[in-house]
């Protein structure tokens, strides 16, 4: 056993880890990553890119369906092909992720399960690590509920999903929060027989209720789904039977996306001299990032606060800032964070940004609105559905937050955050210029929409 002194260790080479270790290796200090692979972030290999290459290839195959008559579809180009194709491209992803973390690291990559054997010292393969400061990132698993074990042989997860070669006819979808309503349309415009159900009567963790309510009748048009209420789930042979209420169907496969869970078992987090909660789980303090008084760090979805890539990324940053802050004896706490955005690639998108809108009810807010009915743009897109919701403030007229279902969202997402970040209100945003015909020229009618209630 060969023992290494280090000041950081960092356990964990995803999104979070690896922004922690360039973060410390850039203050001059020792630092080791561990990981127990495989390599290669969760965004790349089973999350956020993943399901973005199944979207886009579901919407090749639906575009192609509605060609108008006559038009040439070549039968290579079908929905397995397409699939094969978005395989292809996570696998480049995920293997460009993986270099480049091995590229970066070097001879500092242990790849190896870690676990602490006392604090500050941990066991990672053949090496003791006695480490001044500890980072944890070693994010998050799909969770499987336990009635499921009697057809686990026909369960996929998103970490199963995308090793399949061929899809099959008929899918299941258990939960339809924003990775399985992502998945659920992308695998029912590739032709997949899709059925998805929830026991919430919300899909896609969308908050504003007027937003949702324009989600549901939208999406409901290409996906079955069952909501509001248990579902029950039985073995059928070689298929499973999916029940709620007076629905039932046989599936040939069950796509479980029901929520994550840290991964921390295996660290032995007790034995670092941290105290567990009733789910063998760590409180972490939000200020500091640490869980207990001992110098050891969370960053990304092993705290799963805000679990999307770029928020792990900012955590691996702080995470390292602290560490290194406590490594000098000086105080520290999370700076502010930036606008919150959140995006569900579901064409139309699906997008909030800033406050939510029950916090902008607290605050007062006032809501604009504007209807895709009244954009030209729109209309030329046949996406009349689409809808903006912007909540402001009632005495500054300061852009607070927004919600959406929107053709081509993610841009307008995207602006609208930085304005809110700028802290910009309604009349400096409509001081900008509006191309015409524009879905950003929903947000001008939004904002008009804002500004009669700020000056009625």
């Amino acid at each position: 056993m060969q023992t290494l002194k280090v000041d950081i260790a960092i356990i964990g080479a995803g999104t979070a880890g690896i922004t922690a270790f360039h973060a410390a290796r850039a203050a001059g200090k020792n630092v080791v990553l561990i990981d127990r692979g495989p390599l290669g972030t969760t965004c790349a290999r089973v999350g956020c890119m993943p399901s973005k290459a199944a979207l886009h290839a579901g919407m090749r195959w639906s575009t192609a369906k509605g060609l108008p008559e006559g038009s040439a579809l070549l039968q290579p180009h079908g929905p397995q092909a397409l699939w094969l194709h978005a395989r292809q491209t996570r696998d480049a992803l995920a293997s460009g992720a993986a270099q480049r973390t091995r590229n970066a690291a070097g001879d500092q990559l242990i790849m190896a399960e870690a676990r602490f054997i006392a604090p500050g010292v941990l066991q990672a393969g053949p090496y003791v690590v006695e480490a001044d400061a500890v980072i944890v990132a070693t994010g998050s698993r799909p969770i499987i509920p336990r009635f499921l074990e009697g057809v686990s042989d026909r369960i996929l997860t998103t970490d199963s999903l995308f090793e399949q070669d061929v899809l099959p006819k008929r899918m299941g979808i258990l939960g339809l929060g924003a990775i399985g309503l992502e998945l659920g349309l992308a695998l029912s415009r590739l032709d997949v027989q899709v059925i998805a159900a929830d026991q919430r009567e919300t899909i896609g963790g969308i908050l504003d209720p007027e937003v949702q309510a324009a989600a549901r009748q939208r999406f409901s048009q290409e996906l079955p789904m069952w909501l509001g209420g248990s579902v029950e789930i039985d073995d059928a042979g070689e298929q499973i039977r999916m029940r709620q209420g007076d629905h039932s169907a046989c599936v040939d496969r069950l796509l479980v996306v029901t929520g994550r869970t840290p991964n921390t078992e295996a660290l032995h987090l007790g034995a670092a001299g941290i105290a567990l909660d009733e789910h063998g789980r760590p409180h972490v303090d939000p200020q500091t990032m640490r869980a207990a008084d001992v110098p050891v760090y969370f960053a990304g979805d092993v705290q799963p606060d805000r679990p999307l890539m770029h928020e792990a990324a900012d955590e691996g940053q702080m995470a390292a800032h602290a560490a290194l802050a406590g490594l000098h004896g000086q105080a520290w706490s999370v700076p502010a964070r930036r606008v919150p955005i959140a995006i569900l690639f579901t064409d139309p998108d699906v997008c909030s940004v800033g406050l939510s809108h029950e916090a902008a009810q607290q605050r007062g807010a006032i809501i604009g609105v504007a209807q895709g009915g009244g954009n030209g743009r729109s209309k030329i897109l046949d996406a009349q559905d689409n809808l903006l919701r912007i909540y402001v403030a009632p005495d500054s007229g300061a852009v607070l937050g927004a919600s959406m279902l929107l053709t081509q969202g993610e841009h307008l997402a995207h602006l609208l955050a930085w304005a809110i970040q700028a802290k910009q209100s309604v009349n400096d945003l409509l001081a900008m210029p509006f191309y015409h015909p524009s879905i950003e020229e929903m947000l001008q009618s939004a904002l008009k929409s804002a500004l009669q209630q700020l000056n009625p």
